[in-house]
């Protein structure tokens, strides 16, 4: 069984940072990649960034020179800076895994509230 769990959601201002953490436990054997994914109110949900093991980082291009995602180990981090009120949404961590007697497969946290308001 894997589990990952996130943290950091919360109210902000617009204009204020939050940073979120994912950390990722159970039967890992390895993890190819990690990243997190929001879903607003009637919207899909959409990646917002994404970091391979080779380094690769992806990041959606609302949040470009806003958001930074790093790992360390099996745990994923989203700082989030100048936040904008469009970035409120459940905020989901992602990572795909490989456990012992199992293929890669893909993980879901349970999500994190991300609200931006004045």
């Amino acid at each position: 069984q894997v589990q990952l769990v996130e943290s950091g959601g919360g109210l902000v201002q617009p204009g204020g940072s939050l940073r979120l953490s994912c950390a990722a436990s159970g039967n890992i054997l390895s993890i190819n990649a990690m990243g997190w994914y929001r879903q607003a109110p009637g919207k899909e949900r959409e990646l917002v960034a994404r970091i391979t093991s080779g380094g690769r980082i992806n990041y959606a291009d609302s949040v470009k020179d806003r958001f930074s995602i790093s790992r360390d180990k099996n745990t994923v981090y989203l700082g989030m800076n100048s936040l904008k009120p469009e970035d409120t949404a459940v905020y989901y961590c992602n990572a795909d895994i490989y456990s012992r007697n199992y293929y890669r497969v893909t993980h879901w946290g349970q999500g994190t509230q991300v609200t931006v308001s004045s």
